[in-house]
């Protein structure tokens, strides 16, 4: 750890709320963010306390890898995430400040020995040297090359990586096998192909695929007789693909906000329009009840193509400045509440920040169900469970 005097405010409420042991020695009076109470212990996701195994959650958002992984027995031991906010909203659910920007060596260092997991929902940063080199130097400047340079340090048994399905095909298939190469040159067998899961087949009804790397440390793959066949055997079969947005819509008559005034809904309309004449297929989308949403995702588009009808609005008096008034259709947007449903948050995840950050939040998040049925099959293969 580092021997320092004067670390950052963040830092030390990390460190204290990670059950480390802060090195500063003059303590701020008045934390500058008013949800760092130290002592807070009431959270809803509390670390298991005969944990089968350890992990790290790292570019960890609000913690949909870690409920997953707490569910199947799992301690977290360390997580990272920048976002202000993001850490907020962790910090009330499992009463951790995440460490912030891991691409810092001092953050870095905060990193325990000898923990079991590796997990990482890593940013897809442009990685602007793919095809052009080959391996674990390539993949410097990214933050990838953070997840990978942790695990060649640690070295811990196994890992979860998780991004948009289009790192795959990006820069023609070269990125990918950048990072296969560099998983491989840092001591990990991951599939030739590792797949890309649908979260509408674990119990949400969300179509949204992402690429999941899942690994094992070279010595404990020879050890078990695992190869990259059996990695790609291990992938989990669907469990549930019966769910519909009926299934998950707000129990009550959700506020007037969430309804589309009329002067948006025509532009919306006007909008769809203009590019069916041209030939394409963008604009808003309606989810009916018995359907499956999009991909719910950051900025107005993740809305607007999963606008639902919900007739049960009796006062339409606008609680927010609108251009028109409140439409008499039913269109409204989801609630925040309902994105966190269909990213397989439980009801008792506590949502404390601002419906614009909060959207920004679940877009961003891993889809927990899906996520668990996959940390499964891995931690069967690394014998933790």
């Amino acid at each position: 750890m580092p021997n320092e005097d004067n670390l950052p405010l963040d830092e030390l409420m990390s460190l204290v709320t990670h059950n480390q042991t802060p090195v500063r020695k003059n303590y701020v009076e008045e934390p500058q963010a008013e949800y760092y109470s130290l002592f807070q212990q009431d959270v809803p996701f509390p670390a298991p306390e005969n944990p089968k195994f350890t992990f790290i959650d790292l570019f960890a958002g609000i913690g949909g890898f870690r409920i997953a992984m707490q569910n199947q027995g799992g301690k977290c031991v360390y997580s990272s995430e920048w976002d202000e906010q993001a850490k907020k909203t962790y910090y009330e659910n499992f009463g951790e400040v995440p460490f912030g920007d891991i691409t810092k060596e001092r953050i870095k260092s905060y990193i325990p020995d000898g923990f079991d997991v590796l997990c990482a929902g890593f940013p897809c940063q442009a990685f602007s040297l793919a095809g052009k080199k080959r391996g674990f130097e390539e993949t410097r400047g990214t933050l990838f090359f953070d997840v990978a340079e942790i695990l060649r340090r640690k070295q811990p048994k196994g890992i979860f990586l998780e991004n948009v399905k289009g790192l795959k095909i990006h820069d023609k298939g070269r990125t990918f096998e950048v990072i296969k190469q560099t998983l491989d040159e840092v001591g990990y067998v991951i599939a030739n192909d590792p797949k890309v899961v649908n979260a509408m087949n674990f119990g949400v009804p969300q179509h949204r695929e992402r690429v999941y790397i899942i690994g094992i440390r070279k010595d404990i793959a020879d050890k078990f007789g695992i190869t990259k066949e059996t990695i790609q055997n291990s992938y989990p079969i669907p469990t549930d693909s019966t769910k519909h947005f009926i299934d998950i819509r707000e129990e009550n008559v959700v506020s007037s906000k969430y309804y589309l005034s009329t002067t948006y809904q025509q532009t919306l309309i006007a909008h769809k329009k203009r590019h069916e004449s041209k030939g394409n297929g963008f604009g808003y989308e309606i989810i009916p009840d018995n359907g499956v949403a999009n991909a719910i995702v950051v900025g107005g588009m993740g809305r607007e193509r999963n606008i639902v009808i919900d007739d049960r609005l009796t006062d339409f008096t606008p609680v927010t400045n609108i251009k028109g008034e409140i439409n008499r259709d039913g269109w409204r947007r989801m609630t925040p509440r309902e994105w966190a449903r269909l990213q397989g948050f439980p009801d008792d995840f506590r949502i404390v920040v601002a419906d614009a950050s909060a959207y920004k939040q679940f877009g961003n998040s891993v889809a927990v169900p899906a996520i668990q049925a996959t940390a499964k099959e891995l931690l069967k293969l690394l014998k933790l469970n």
